[in-house]
């Protein structure tokens, strides 16, 4: 809830213009209709609601970050190339850059308006930026999907070092309880492999969400965009002019309601969507890397000490 306080001056997610265009045109369609409303939801509703599925969102990513963090730890420890290890930085890095893309006086304001002496010239447009930070994220899933196999193999050594730990151990050990201590390991790998690549799905899905719903684009080819709703159509004279017979019936029918379906996208308009899906796609990287980094000091001192 603290996050949705913040203006727009310091995280450009859109959501206060995006809202505010989805109330003015459902206000707007509701009047069509003959009803009288202000709204169909308040703005204080529309953030306990984006709150109360943020809480859902953390608390479904916690153990997938802390797993993460331990076999981020075992990875390092097993990588012996320097490029191998910089690859695993990046990776574990990569939430909080995802993180930083929508903080605007970091970003945004420097690439924009960068302090090139008296006069500042833009490096790129605002809608050239926008279809980077959508290929930055892409990339970022990309490589984390890259090292999912260093990370698989880093859990696995975990059979290797619990024989070494009940070696050093007092007392004889059964090839049983040993057998079974091992199978452990590797019955959990799907369970490991779910955790590692549910928070890539979720920022994956978002992310092509808001490419695709938002009307941004990849940059690769022109891409018609609309931003504004566009106005219904009336229904054809052609309909109203047929005899009342069934199949006359029934194309009013699906004209009426072809019209009713056309008139809820410029209910849910692009703006709605961009600022939505861009404060979703923050918060599943906010929370990734901070239930990694607070792992990371977990398994880093905690279970040492």
């Amino acid at each position: 809830m603290a996050i949705l306080i913040v203006t727009e001056n310091y995280l450009e997610f859109g959501l206060e213009s995006g809202f505010s265009n989805f109330s003015e045109s459902a206000v707007q369609f509701l009047e069509k209709q003959g009803l009288e409303s202000q709204g169909p939801v308040s703005k204080l509703t529309f953030k306990l609601f984006l709150a109360v599925l943020c809480s859902l969102i953390g608390a479904f990513l916690t153990f997938p970050g802390l797993r993460l963090a331990q076999m981020h730890l075992d990875a390092l420890n097993l990588a012996t190339g320097k490029i191998t290890q910089t690859l695993l930085h990046i990776n574990f890095l990569a939430p909080l850059l995802m993180v930083l893309l929508w903080v605007k006086p970091i970003t945004k304001d420097y690439i924009m308006n960068p302090p090139l002496g008296k006069e500042s010239v833009p490096l790129m447009s605002e809608a050239t930026f926008d279809t980077v930070r959508l290929w930055i994220i892409i990339l970022l899933c990309t490589l984390r999907l890259a090292m999912m196999r260093k990370h698989l193999q880093a859990y696995l050594n975990l059979a290797q070092k619990c024989v070494d730990q009940m070696k050093k151990e007092a007392g004889r050990i059964s090839t049983v309880d040993l057998q079974k201590m091992v199978a452990r390991v590797f019955y959990y790998l799907c369970v490991i492999a779910l955790q590692y690549v549910a928070p890539l799905v979720m920022l994956l899905h978002t992310t092509l969400l808001l490419k695709t719903l938002g009307n941004y684009s990849w940059g690769i080819y022109p891409e018609s965009s609309s931003d504004f709703p566009m106005e219904n159509s009336p229904l054809p004279s052609s309909v109203y002019s047929e005899s009342p017979s069934a199949d006359g019936k029934m194309k009013v029918t699906v004209v009426q309601i072809t019209m009713a379906l056309g008139s809820l996208k410029n209910i849910f308009t692009p703006l709605l969507f961009r600022g939505l899906l861009s404060f979703l796609t923050w918060w599943i990287a906010a929370c990734l890397f901070s239930t990694s980094l607070f792992g990371l000091f977990y398994h880093q001192y905690l279970t040492v000490a």
